[in-house]
């Protein structure tokens, strides 16, 4: 294929995944507006930021920034308390600026100290989380029903029949081989289609089925320059004399920062090439994003999970969609508001039904459970507490259970590398020390990220007589993905077939033979 033929392919596959994205992220953007307590239109700036700015500013290939759930009730609290939306922009400004000095002194490698389990045990949870937050939706009821109770469920039958058949027609075009490889028609844009004209026939024939407005998409409609300029807030420059300002940017720059690297640390699992991101640039995008944000009246952004694990499942490659997917809010959002507005959240809500259960499908539980307790109990804790608590305590519960386990087995550093090593070394040879647990990830992942194509490297497992099943993921995926693409030959030696004495780790899976090269 030709550069400018693979070119061609990237940018239709990142086209279709970006569509996808902005379809999810529309009604996800108006809804996080609503409950800040802010114009609806500053969430949809946001989504146009997060992905034009963003996209275009950030290393990541796969993470989708915007305005964020946790965020909502910072933003609400914040503007309550200053009377006005205008003052609560001097916070955004405030929450940039902080973020831009700590990409500037690195505090973005945090992350790289959260083990994988507890990562995954985040994505799962949250789709868990996603599919509980979107069954009233598909039920045409904003309230969560009541189960144990079924005289109080209320069911829109119109807005059930939208959301089965949307299922119906997402399963089945997926499932026809013709269908899924038309890479400009996904499937939940035909499930979008078919449900704005189901609703339509409904409205016309005047049927009890057609869907209520408050189910619908809302985006504001001015009809006059007038109506659009009054829609637009720009900062209040006099509440950067307020301490209540300045206190919210802190904040928010702490909140927004967090969920940044755990979203990026997910997506670059989500990511099927296995790049690394860079986090400290990650936190500097951020930064610039949320400071220009503020200035044109849009809510804080940050990197978004959901968002990004619906552009991962949709198929996206590169940066691209997420730029496309901020392009076509601008586009759309100035252009066909009307025709936006027809959309069913019912229809909306199955899309997400399906990333959900993508998230949280079974099997990655029965993978956690063979990889032994060691793996699974800071898993499965983490998926609860995201659950029933919030992300950030979920989060935090999972390392506390890793790090007691990791403490328990008496961990040691193992090695490092420094750039010029690197840069310099014609044979470059990685030695392992005898544990090598996931605190060692940072270490490792800086080696690896900084070793140039076409080069040759050694990794000695010798002496290592436990190594974590992070390391060993990161090692498979180096060797089987990252490696192959860029030409750098591997020789691994000393590795066991398993390590599934020590802390329950179960079997490697690097393709290669006991003490043979690649």
């Amino acid at each position: 294929m030709s550069q400018q033929q693979s070119k061609k392919q990237l940018l239709k596959q990142n086209f279709s995944s970006g569509l996808v994205v902005f379809l999810i992220a529309l009604p996800l953007c108006l809804g996080i507006a609503v409950a800040s307590g802010a114009p609806s239109l500053s969430g949809i700036l946001s989504g146009i930021l997060g992905g034009i700015l963003i996209g275009t500013l950030s290393s990541s290939h796969i993470s989708v920034s915007g305005p964020a759930a946790g965020l909502a009730t910072i933003v609400l609290n914040a503007i309550t308390e200053l009377g006005s939306f205008e003052l609560f922009l001097c916070a955004g400004i405030v929450a940039g600026i902080a973020q831009l000095l700590l990409g500037i002194i690195k505090a973005g490698s945090l992350t790289n100290y959260i083990p994988i389990a507890v990562i995954e045990g985040m994505l799962a949870g949250i789709g868990i989380m996603i599919i509980l937050k979107q069954i009233p939706y598909a039920f045409g009821n904003e309230n969560y029903p009541d189960f144990m109770n079924i005289s109080t469920i209320e069911i829109h039958l119109g807005s059930l029949i939208i959301a089965l058949i949307s299922l119906f027609v997402m399963i089945g075009w997926d499932y026809v081989p013709r269908l899924r490889n038309i890479k400009l028609l996904p499937s939940a844009l035909i499930a979008v289609i078919v449900s704005i004209i189901i609703n339509n026939i409904f409205v016309y024939i005047g049927s009890p089925l057609a869907i209520p407005a408050d189910q619908l998409v809302q985006i504001p409609t001015p009809h006059t320059l007038l109506e659009a300029e009054n829609l637009i807030r720009f900062p209040d420059f006099s509440g950067f004399l307020n301490s209540i300002v300045w206190v919210t940017g802190i904040t928010i720059a702490i909140v927004a920062s967090v969920e940044t690297l755990l979203s990026i640390e997910a997506s670059d699992r989500l990511d099927k090439h296995r790049r690394i991101t860079d986090t400290n640039k990650e936190l500097r995008v951020q930064g610039i994003g949320n400071i220009v944000a503020a200035l044109v009246g849009a809510l804080p952004l940050t990197s978004v999970i959901i968002r990004s694990s619906a552009n991962a499942n949709a198929g996206a490659t590169h940066k691209t969609s997420a730029i496309f997917h901020g392009i076509l809010f601008l586009v759309c959002a100035l252009t066909i508001p009307s025709l936006l507005n027809q959309i069913p959240l019912a229809s909306l809500a199955t899309i997400l039904l399906i990333i959900g259960y993508k998230l949280t499908r079974l099997s990655v539980y029965i993978r956690y459970w063979k990889k032994g307790i060691y793996q699974f109990i800071p898993f499965v804790a983490t998926v609860f507490a995201v659950v029933f608590f919030d992300l950030l305590k979920g989060v935090g519960l999972g390392l506390v259970i890793s790090l007691v386990f990791i403490l328990y087995g008496n961990m040691k550093r193992s090695y490092y590398l420094s750039r010029e090593e690197l840069a310099d070394a014609d044979q470059i040879v990685l030695e392992l020390g005898e544990e090598v647990s996931f605190l060692n990830k940072a270490a490792l992942k800086k080696t690896l990220k900084n070793i140039q194509p076409n080069s040759k490297i050694t990794i000695d497992a010798e002496k290592a007589i436990y190594i974590a099943s992070d390391i060993l993921e990161l090692l498979e995926d180096f060797t089987n993905v990252y490696a192959q693409e860029n030409n750098i030959q591997v020789k691994l030696r000393g590795f066991k077939y398993d390590y599934e004495n020590q802390e329950g780790i179960s079997h490697t899976n690097i393709r290669v033979e006991h003490r043979s090269a690649i």
